[in-house]
């Protein structure tokens, strides 16, 4: 903290050494009053980059693989649309990105048309017929975290074949085999492998020998395989074949479904060839909220996400954060305290509202916001509490990857397999992966622990109810124009990541890779604590945040927010891909 600088000198620093970043220009100091706090410029000395988004004329495609990037800007070329390219980019991920693109988990689409209008598509996966409350005790009738999270009684009856399939027979324009082959083709002829990916497959098969399929579909008979090698997945490809050949029916029915339900008897889960066939993807009402003349379009439940981004960013449009600075500790408490209040209206309220009526028109409110603002102390922490309830886990390895195309529609798209690699099975001979989503239920009534698990009843495991996540495509507009299109993996850490995308464009100005690449924080209400990303603040930021009284950490990086802006003037396609992710890749024409 530089206290009482003269402006001039500051400047004379700033230009004398390119190692310094003005962090925030404020006039906060813990233990003043605001009118009596000292002005304080707070320098942070790291090396300055200014990083440039992809540029492109027509369409991008931002994911975080760069062939499936590839694969869904061949797709606009050819005449696809956006709904087409997501489609392309979604199947193509299944076969590059095995930890998190899927055909054996669920998800969700947000499409704004360019005329203004937008739809979701919801392919969440949802509890199989014979599920219930008590489902995850063990034989003592006692919680078991391992058949919550790691069994197949943890695996969910996979929505993302369905969810691809009607929002291509709603709003897709080329053919589906033609959206589909690209990823047969993929998985046929095979890919060069990362030192990323053969790194993380090679932790997969050292830790699941107990899954022969898995080792078999992601190593030599048994040996991992070396960055530089190519991976060929011919059973994994037999399945896409279906898919593409018999659209839906080529997952949830005939050969594909024998084989799931096969391994299902075969492991002990509960997932039928009923169940599958009985599986609808949904189309929904996306949530929509405003913040400073923008427009906020985002995804409905069961999906927690759009709704607790809309609470926050009501509550924050009441405060001055530009002036606050980008990450000053200012700036950090009112996050923070804005996150721990939206949070807990998430754990207590928010499910699939095909089974739980859930308050969204209240908790979407201006009115709302101004309640819960009062709430808020200007210099203190707050307290979560009650301690007795918590939050049930939500693993951070999603994927997002975002669209635009040549006439304005955009696509925002987060699916998942919950953890990586999901359950880390592979189904015998149809080579995909299987998620374990039942984890994301709360795992039996009345049950709290202090490690953060919750019994509340709204999110308990019942027969066909979707399961509720943090997962937040979302799309930015004003004045009738796309402004950009955004979204996150990172388990409950999503909505916030989202959250402070958006707040870098809209309150900071900055370019979409400078919003996607800066620093990030996160709470989650329970457990009570700030997390901000290493290199995201000062340590005289972190002192003066501790005497507010936040318990702050400093974590790893948060989010992989892959994202497409539109420049305002040139109306180019700015595709910007988390520097997070070493795989990534922004693909545009």
């Amino acid at each position: 903290m530089i206290q009482g600088i003269a402006m001039s000198e500051l400047f004379k620093l700033i230009v004398s050494s390119r190692f310094v970043r003005v962090v925030a220009i404020t006039t906060i100091a813990a233990g003043c009053h605001a009118a009596t706090r000292p002005a304080g410029v707070e320098v942070e000395f790291v090396p300055v980059v200014s990083p440039s988004p992809v540029r492109a004329e027509h369409g991008m495609v931002v994911s975080t693989e760069r062939r499936a990037s590839q694969v869904g800007r061949a797709v606009l070329r050819a005449g696809g649309n956006a709904v087409d390219a997501a489609i392309a980019s979604g199947f193509a991920l299944a076969v590059t990105h095995p930890a998190a693109g899927n055909v054996g988990g669920g998800g969700f689409m947000v499409i704004r048309f360019p005329e203004g209008e937008a739809t979701a598509i919801d392919f969440r996966e949802k509890a199989p017929l014979s599920a219930h409350a008590e489902m995850f005790l063990d034989e003592n009738g006692e919680y078991s975290r391992e058949i919550h999270h790691n069994s197949h009684r943890a695996v969910g009856v996979p929505g993302t074949v369905a969810g691809f399939a009607l929002a291509h027979q709603l709003y897709g324009k080329l053919p589906w085999e033609q959206l589909v082959r690209p990823a047969v083709d993929l998985a046929e002829e095979g890919f060069v492998l990362t030192q990323a990916l053969a790194r993380s497959l090679a932790a997969l098969v050292e830790r699941h020998q107990q899954y022969p399929a898995t080792i078999e579909a992601f190593s030599r008979n048994g040996k991992p395989y070396a960055a530089g090698e190519t991976l060929r997945q011919p059973d994994l490809a037999r399945t896409l074949r279906r898919i593409m050949r018999h659209g839906r029916d080529g997952f949830y029915r005939g050969e594909t479904a024998r084989l799931i339900a096969a391994e299902m008897r075969r492991g002990g889960g509960v997932i039928t060839e009923e169940d599958l066939a009985r599986y609808e993807a949904q189309e929904r009402t996306p949530i929509r909220g405003t913040y400073r003349g923008y427009d906020i379009i985002s995804m409905p439940p069961p999906s927690s996400g759009g709704v607790a981004l809309v609470e926050m960013l009501n509550v924050l449009e009441g405060y001055g954060l530009e002036a606050m600075g980008h990450n000053s500790a200012a700036y950090i408490h009112h996050l923070a305290e804005a996150m721990r209040l939206a949070y807990r209206d998430r754990a207590l309220l928010l499910a699939d509202v095909d089974f739980v009526d859930v308050p969204i028109e209240r908790l979407t409110s201006k009115s709302y916001a101004a309640e819960l603002r009062r709430q808020i102390d200007e210099s203190v922490a707050g307290v979560s509490a009650p301690s007795d309830l918590g939050l049930p886990y939500e693993s951070e390895e999603t994927t997002h990857y975002s669209v635009v195309d040549e006439d304005g529609m955009a696509v925002s798209v987060t699916y998942t397999l919950e953890q990586g690699y999901g359950s880390k099975i592979v189904v015998p001979g149809a080579g995909f992966l299987l998620n374990n989503e039942m984890g994301d239920f709360n795992p039996k009534g009345g049950l709290t622990t202090p490690e953060g698990l919750i019994g509340t009843s709204p999110n308990l495991a019942r027969p066909e109810q979707r399961m509720l996540s943090s997962m937040t495509p979302t799309i930015i507009a004003k004045d009738g124009e796309l402004v950009a299109v955004v979204g996150s993996p990172g388990g409950r850490t999503i909505i916030n990541s989202v959250l402070q995308v958006i707040l870098n464009i809209v309150e900071f100005n900055m370019n979409i890779q400078r919003a996607v690449d800066a620093r990030r924080l996160h709470h989650q209400w329970l457990p009570d604590i700030v997390r901000i990303e290493g290199g995201g603040v000062t340590a005289e930021t972190l002192r003066r945040l501790r005497e507010m009284g936040h318990d702050v950490t400093v974590r790893g990086r948060q989010g992989r927010t892959h994202s497409i802006m539109i420049d305002p003037i040139t109306k180019e396609r700015l595709g910007a891909p988390d520097s997070r992710v070493p795989d990534a890749g922004a693909a545009g024409y």
